[in-house]
């Protein structure tokens, strides 16, 4: 039985991924409140793999998430990318007359903005996850409050769904990686099947010099699919990069690697694994 640590409870969006990517095998959760503490049960408990949000095909990146990734030291060995579908549920006893806030995550409440402005009277409440604001109306009894979340945490608290598919885009989706520590990360993987890469470097304060990096990784034909730039804290106008690619010859992705670490800083691979498939 794999043992995996997720940001939320149980019905959260990272718990479906998870059962998703890991499917026709026994997972044990370990829910913890933020990223952090997800990063830390993976360094600390070597039989726990971690599994976290990096970005979102409407909210963006996870930045904060990128900071963790690199600072833990932690390896990617995986990712999946989950179809995010809302509803907005309360307690049976309830129903839209009823309702006085509506409570959730900021980022699944700011992708159901246009339902949201249909109920102007209604006051929105930021949690901490989408499920657990579930789980609290239902543990709590919270008549007259409302959570958004997917339609299967609604079920497993008990509520009743009174509208679903509420989010403003139907073509919403998050990508979930799979980290570990790095000793483990190749016991996760298929390493033969790996076709993408994630890397982080920084680059000199010169001219150009991305340029070059991006012109020689174009040579070797290796795909560019994300680059998203953070700042240094301390070193003022210079920045860490990180860099998701992909390639058809893993011969090639090293020689890439080889050739342009010479123009960076402190160049480490995070990862290499499989691309990941997209569920509904």
């Amino acid at each position: 039985m794999k043992k995996i640590a997720i940001q939320g409870e149980i019905g959260s969006f990272h718990d479906i991924a998870a059962h998703l990517y890991f499917e026709n095998e026994q997972i044990e959760l370990i829910c913890c409140s933020t990223f952090e503490q997800v990063f830390e049960q993976t360094q600390q408990d070597n039989d726990t793999i971690g599994m976290v949000a990096i970005e979102n095909t409407i909210a963006g990146s996870l930045l904060h998430n990128y900071e963790l990734l690199t600072n833990s030291g932690v390896a990617i060995a995986g990712e999946h990318k989950l179809h995010i579908s809302h509803c907005i549920c309360c307690l049976p006893e309830d129903d839209w007359d009823t309702i006085t806030e509506i409570h959730s995550h900021p980022v699944a409440l700011m992708q159901c903005r246009r339902f949201l402005e249909q109920h102007p009277s209604m006051k929105l409440v930021e949690g901490e996850d989408t499920a657990g604001s579930a789980k609290m109306i239902a543990r709590q009894n919270r008549r007259g409050w409302a959570a958004i979340c997917h339609a299967e945490a609604a079920r497993l608290y008990g509520l009743k769904v009174l509208e679903n598919h509420i989010e403003d885009n139907k073509h919403n989706f998050t990508r979930f990686l799979i980290v570990s520590r790095p000793e483990d990360a190749d016991g996760l993987r298929p390493i033969a099947e790996a076709n993408k890469s994630s890397i982080v470097f920084s680059l000199p304060h010169e001219e150009g010099s991305l340029s070059s990096v991006l012109a020689i990784l174009s040579f070797y034909h290796i795909n560019l699919t994300k680059i998203q730039s953070l700042p240094i804290i301390g070193r003022e106008w210079e920045y860490l990069f990180y860099v998701d690619v992909m390639y058809n010859e893993p011969t090639r992705f090293h020689q890439s690697i080889d050739a342009i670490t010479p123009l960076t800083r402190d160049l480490r691979i995070l990862g290499e694994y499989k691309e990941g498939r997209q569920t509904m």
